[in-house]
């Protein structure tokens, strides 16, 4: 198949001079440049369909905001985000990805060929889109979580439970997402609080039981997030008990890593209107494909994964996008 035929040309091309007026056209657009969008980008260049990917405002996408990676395959003694994201980033550019810096403001998907705007006021006509904006993880929005992040302050249990072996954790939340990062967090954590606002959990009662039956995880019911304390790191959280109540007061715990677990947002605003979304926003592919409701339109990584989130999933997705557009495309030809 053309997706694995060697390349003769390595060299990345640069971006093209187009003439006042004239509309760019291109095979194959890919928004976003985290490990999905990279990963398709690398297929589509080496099949030849000359694509062209636009980084947007976080060139990398999420893991740039992480220290250490640890479980990606292919890197034994870990790698940072940052380092990571350049290495797929120069193994797309490798193969002939034409990789830029800016920002897809507006996708009509009415037809095809497709007609992006970036920067709002360049018009790129696509024969095909991928998608691979991503997801954003819900903060708290206190200034600790920055100041912390990388350092103590993670989103994702998976990722980052590894380096709390034997250490005190928090989680905030009380939704089916909260219980099972508590869980998954147990099994390695000393100690696990939950942190609650209300006076119940939100999630299923499986879900619930679980998190009652496992003996190191504690919940901290009624309880808020003020801030967080530590000398370069996390050292522990700031919580106030019964806010707004003759009750209330303020409560001090230690611990080494602070999880956020109420929930992600998918970036998909771009493409609503167009393609299938659940009621959160993630985008609907058909199963086993990256294929979504619009033909020609393919989604991969955090924007369309509501389960996994993780960037060895989120490659294998693009891999998917960029082989259904190679193929969609030969259909058409």
């Amino acid at each position: 198949m053309a997706l694995f035929e060697k390349m003769e040309n390595m060299d990345a091309p640069k971006e093209k001079n187009i003439e006042s007026g004239e509309v760019e056209k291109v095979k194959v657009f890919i928004v976003g440049s985290g490990p999905a969008g990279y990963t398709a980008a690398i297929y589509a260049s080496r099949a030849n369909l000359s694509p062209v990917l636009y980084e947007g405002l976080q060139p990398g996408g999420q893991l740039t905001t992480t220290n250490e990676v640890e479980n990606f395959p292919g890197y034994p003694s870990g790698i940072t985000g940052p380092e990571m994201m350049e290495d797929l980033k120069s193994q797309a550019m490798r193969f002939g990805t034409d990789i830029r810096f800016g920002y897809v403001t507006n996708a009509d998907l009415s037809e095809r060929p497709f007609k992006i705007t970036v920067d709002g006021s360049r018009v790129i006509e696509a024969e095909t889109l991928i998608i691979a904006t991503g997801a954003t993880a819900k903060y708290l929005g206190i200034p600790d979580e920055s100041k912390y992040a990388g350092s103590g302050v993670s989103a994702c249990a998976t990722c980052d439970g590894f380096f709390y072996r034997g250490k005190k954790v928090a989680v905030v939340g009380g939704g089916d997402t909260a219980c099972e990062e508590a869980i998954y967090l147990a099994g390695l954590a000393e100690k696990v609080y939950m942190i609650v606002r209300r006076d119940e959990l939100r999630a299923s009662k499986v879900m619930q039981e679980r998190v009652f039956k496992t003996q190191n995880i504690e919940v901290l019911w009624k309880h808020q997030t003020k801030g967080l304390f530590g000398d370069g790191v996390v050292e522990g959280v700031t919580l106030v008990k019964n806010l707004g109540t003759p009750e209330e007061e303020e409560v001090k715990i230690e611990i080494d890593g602070f999880f956020l677990a109420i929930g992600h947002q998918p970036n998909s605003d771009l493409v609503k209107g167009y393609v299938d979304t659940d009621e959160v926003g993630y985008i609907k592919t058909i199963p086993g494909t990256a294929k979504t409701n619009v033909e020609g339109v393919f989604a991969c990584g955090d924007v369309q994964d509501t389960q996994y989130r993780q960037a060895v999933t989120a490659a294998g997705s693009g891999c998917m996008a960029a082989i259904d557009a190679e193929r969609f495309l030969s259909e058409q030809d």
